[in-house]
């Protein structure tokens, strides 16, 4: 978790899991599932002491499980191709469904801002008014890299 400059409020993280032979036979396709959302998601959002006002994620498969177990508003978000839309806030529709193209910042592409499908009408404004606002501050997909960054540099130890 972060604040609107980027720098760290809380970092978690859990140890990799090594499922048995025995538990990959018995969860089968749901293994991935259940490790991800039950174990890691649920073990790590339970531990965080000060919820954020928004949880951003960059994969789209733990959208809907972020937003029912963290219990505040919830966007992934990632990086466009598309060209830069007029100004700042500006929101379009984009092609991927749930999805929109969110104008952050004055000089970068648009984000692609996905909700989940249960989201309210007006939560998109909100969310974007959030980003736009820790736009001003940092580069909004910048602590992603980090923490991929910082597990990595775990396993090196």
């Amino acid at each position: 978790m972060v604040d609107f400059r980027g720098i760290p409020l809380d970092f978690r993280y859990t140890d990799p899991i090594r499922p048995s032979r025995l538990e990959r036979v018995l969860y089968g396709n749901a293994l991935d599932t259940y490790l991800r959302e039950d174990l890691v998601l649920q073990s790590l959002l339970g531990a965080v002491e000060t919820k954020p006002q928004l949880w951003l994620c960059n994969d789209l498969d733990l959208l809907i499980p972020l937003r029912e177990t963290g219990k505040v508003k919830a966007a992934f978000v990632a990086s466009s191709s598309h060209a830069p839309l007029e100004a700042v806030g500006n929101i379009e529709s984009a092609a991927e469904p749930n999805s929109v193209l969110l104008q952050a910042d004055s000089v970068s592409a648009p984000l692609r801002l996905a909700l989940p499908p249960n989201s309210r009408p007006d939560e998109a404004q909100q969310v974007a008014g959030l980003l736009v606002e820790a736009a001003k501050m940092m580069e909004l997909l910048e602590p992603f890299g980090r923490i991929q960054k910082a597990l990595l540099s775990l396993n090196e130890e």
